[in-house]
């Protein structure tokens, strides 16, 4: 086994669309397939009994038995350190932003190019999470409140250190720990530092839920054109 590859676990109930999935991502050299599920059950049973974890699963939420979205709840809570990205043919606000704040640190609509999920794969393997344009939108409108836009955060300014609201800034536009390093001349290891402050003063699990604390705190402001 190359131990280099991304370890990819997937779930859907459809079989033809499950395996054409399987066959894109085969060509990929960087990546490796661990293992599919027909349903919810099939992948919770299958990472239960697997002795070494896929990294990132890729679920369809509309499954029999046990659905994505009941899943992701689960795997969260047994697997931590598994990313999931949601692959659904339901791309509404609703279900991008309840999905997310569940545990999901991508939303990928089935009609998405194979780029597009690759991309999105590598992404979130190197970064620990991939909000596109629209997504990153969705988020944003259906966290904060109508009355809530104009209001600047809680929070005591003395909170969070200069730096940390720099690197928090950066993370949340997407910018790896060594392109922040780059941009604030400072080493990769003290972005690691301060991105393991703000995990700690936010109480996030990761840097997807480091995220939507942000947004939801108004804590950063992103610029207009990720959002349109």
């Amino acid at each position: 086994m190359n131990t280099d590859k991304i370890r990819i676990a997937l779930a859907d109930d459809e079989l033809l669309f499950r395996q054409g999935l399987i066959s894109l991502l085969k060509r990929d050299d960087d990546l490796e397939i661990v293992f599919d599920a027909e349903n919810g059950q099939d992948l919770i049973d299958k990472l239960r009994t697997t002795q070494d974890p896929p990294e990132i699963i890729i679920t369809d939420l509309k499954m029999p038995e046990l659905n994505g979205v009941e899943a992701t709840k689960i795997i969260r809570k047994e697997f931590p350190n598994t990313k999931i990205i949601a692959l659904t043919s339901y791309f509404s606000k609703p279900f991008i932003v309840n999905m997310i704040s569940i545990g999901a640190v991508a939303y990928l609509a089935k009609n998405s190019t194979p780029s597009l999920m690759i991309t999105t794969i590598k992404e979130v393997y190197k970064k620990g999470f991939f909000y596109d344009a629209q997504v990153l939108k969705f988020i944003h409108e259906g966290l904060l409140n109508p009355e809530d836009k104009n209001k600047k955060s809680s929070f005591d300014d003395s909170y969070f250190t200069k730096r940390e609201k720099e690197v928090l800034g950066l993370i949340c536009k997407q910018f790896t720990t060594n392109e922040i390093a780059d941009k604030l001349f400072i080493s990769p290891r003290t972005v690691e530092g301060h991105r393991n402050n703000l995990l700690a003063k936010t109480d996030s699990k990761n840097v997807a839920g480091l995220v939507i604390y942000a947004l939801q705190h108004k804590l950063v402001s992103l610029d207009q054109d990720a959002l349109e």
